[in-house]
């Protein structure tokens, strides 16, 4: 009994050993029945992509002056309200002008009166002439005569000098808007004596032009030649971003660069012009500005998100045809946030790991997701 026991137990032990191993096998390989990670794809795609620059910028008036006197005198009276547009030659204020007034009649006076002494000399010119040629009058009282009127004309150019200076002065009493732009908050009032010697730097108001409206801001120095390559073939589209970047304020055109290199800081400064005509941008405003000098054609890429950095560089999870991924180096050429450019490691038409990347490594099975739909406005 022993004998004939012995072979069919030994048969079916070696078989109960020999299932778990196979299952432990299968378990093992990245290909077999277990759920894969849920991921979502998005297509290696070709597009023609803008050559950007960004960098954050301030906001410049195009023109900004100071408003104060010219002169000494009370301020009679304002003719602006705050914040208000006004165009170039309105009158903002006006000083108290009599003293100036009285000025400038006094000086016409003086003219009146030498001009009447001049037209006196000159007929006691033409007698004392008339009478040297009879010998009546010596050579001596005509050349003093001439003398006199040449005195008296040079006293009329003085005159005259003094007229213009006292209208200066005159006009001066009454500012006026030196450009077109738009008025801030106003720092004296009527009633008050401004002085044009004050040293305090405080004036009757400001005024900013901001129709156009400019905004300068720095790049690193090695992007200069291509920024003047592109100035060359062209003028350059600058957009105008809010501090979080995703609100477009304002569209303009690159203005200049500076004539030099800041070398403490390997920067160039560059001013761009906005119209500005929402008033959107505004003197002292910080904004995120973007500087388009070319267009990629036709280039390999992918969405941002998909691109992972290592010790080794750059890479992507490429999916694979067996639902697996693929760690796949990659070189990226521009960057924008949204859009990487692909210049190796992927050809157009392959798909990359854009969302699940965490729970990702080689050879590891995926589950894809599609991706979520871009939400529309509801029909009106």
């Amino acid at each position: 009994m022993k004998r004939f026991c012995r072979g069919p137990l030994v048969a079916f032990f070696v078989l109960s050993l020999s299932v778990p191993m196979v299952a432990a096998a299968q378990s093992s390989s990245p290909s077999s029945g277990m759920a894969g990670v849920p991921v979502t794809l998005a297509p290696v795609a070709r597009q023609d992509v803008p050559v950007l620059l960004r960098n954050i910028g301030t906001v410049q008036a195009l023109q900004s002056a100071l408003i104060r006197s010219r002169v000494d005198g009370t301020l009679e009276s304002v003719a602006f309200a705050e914040g208000q547009d006004v165009r170039r030659g309105d009158v903002l204020a006006q000083i108290d002008p009599r003293p100036y007034q009285a000025a400038y009649d006094q000086a016409r006076a003086k003219k009146a009166a030498d001009e009447a002494q001049l037209a006196n000399a000159r007929r006691d010119l033409a007698r004392y002439t008339q009478l040297a040629t009879r010998d009546f009058a010596s050579r001596q009282q005509l050349d003093t005569q001439a003398a006199t009127v040449a005195q008296l004309e040079a006293s009329l150019k003085g005159d005259d000098a003094n007229i213009a200076a006292a209208k200066v002065n005159l006009d001066y009493c009454t500012i006026r808007a030196p450009f077109d732009g738009r008025m801030g908050l106003r720092q004296i009032d009527p009633g008050n004596v401004v002085r044009a010697a004050d040293t305090t730097g405080v004036g009757i108001v400001t005024i900013n032009q901001i129709h156009p409206i400019t905004a300068t801001f720095t790049l690193p120095q090695d992007t200069l030649p291509g920024i003047q390559a592109a100035m060359a073939r062209g003028s350059l589209p600058v957009q105008a971003f809010t501090a979080d970047n995703t609100t477009l304020l304002a569209t303009g055109t690159l203005m200049t660069t500076d004539n030099a290199i800041d070398a403490s800081t390997g920067t160039i400064r560059l001013k761009a012009s906005f119209p500005n005509q929402e008033n959107r941008l505004w003197p002292g405003q910080f904004v995120n500005v973007q500087l388009q000098t070319g267009v990629l054609r036709q280039v390999a890429t992918v969405p941002s998100i998909a691109v992972q950095r290592s010790q080794n560089g750059l890479y992507v999870y490429l999916a694979r045809p067996d639902q697996t991924v693929a760690f796949t180096p990659v070189t990226v050429g521009q960057d924008d946030g949204q859009t990487a450019v692909v210049t190796s490691g992927l050809e157009p038409g392959a798909e990359v790991v854009v969302n699940g990347m965490s729970r990702l490594s080689n050879g590891l099975r995926i589950a894809p997701r599609p991706a979520p739909k871009a939400a529309t406005a509801p029909a009106g």
